[in-house]
């Protein structure tokens, strides 16, 4: 399924600067940017708890209305607090609904591989693929059926099952999973015999004690 525009409203930021973000900020507001296709740059200001579900749920595209003027927008950058979790500032970027453009998607792995059964573990290298396509075909998200992988089995880029339209732009051979038993532990050394010394530092503790007397 397609990502879908979000509507959204923003208002216009006429007062720009760190100091004045960080007012923003503490009530609940987000700066950012609209710029692109030739047209000015555009300061606004969003609503951070909306914003940040939309983006939490992976959304790209939105039509953005700024002053009863509506224009689809593609998320190019946000920034986030040293914690990752409080957006900071976002950047749009204006796009056209048939143009192409690049994108990262999360890859969400189904089912459970056969692999498993004889012991093996299913591990996923990479969570996202940048894909390029048309702005009304990005993706929510890659998803793939691991069920058929055996044990050993590698799953690549290019055996991914992708939407039609979308390119992926990682190379074809990048690994995505791998099902393989996990290496066993290092064994723990063995306790010295009853009666042998214990080296300590490269010491022997009990000629040590025999030297002290």
């Amino acid at each position: 399924m397609a990502t879908k525009a979000i509507q959204m409203q923003a208002q216009p930021r006429p007062e720009l600067g760190s100091k004045k973000n960080r007012k923003l900020r503490q009530k609940g507001l987000v700066p950012g940017v609209v710029y692109g296709h030739k047209e000015s740059i555009v300061p606004v200001t969003l609503p951070r708890k909306e914003l940040s579900q939309y983006l939490a749920k992976g959304a790209h595209v939105f039509d953005l209305s700024v002053d009863g003027k509506s224009e689809t927008v593609l998320v190019k950058e946000v920034q986030y607090d040293h914690l990752g979790i409080e957006v900071l500032h976002v950047d749009f970027a204006r796009v056209s609904l048939t143009e192409k453009v690049t994108v990262t998607v999360p890859i969400e792995l189904k089912g459970t591989p056969k692999g498993e059964e004889q012991g093996g573990v299913l591990t996923q290298v990479i969570s996202d693929l940048e894909v390029e396509c048309v702005v009304t075909d990005i993706p929510e998200a890659i998803r793939h059926n691991v069920s058929d992988m055996d044990l050993d089995a590698v799953l690549h880029v290019k055996e991914l099952t992708l939407p039609p339209g979308v390119r992926p732009l990682a190379d074809e051979d990048q690994v995505v999973a791998t099902v393989s038993v996990m290496a066993a532990e290092e064994e723990e050394a063995p306790a010295p015999a009853e009666g042998e010394p214990e080296v300590i530092g490269g010491k022997e503790e009990g000629a040590e004690a025999a030297a002290a007397e």
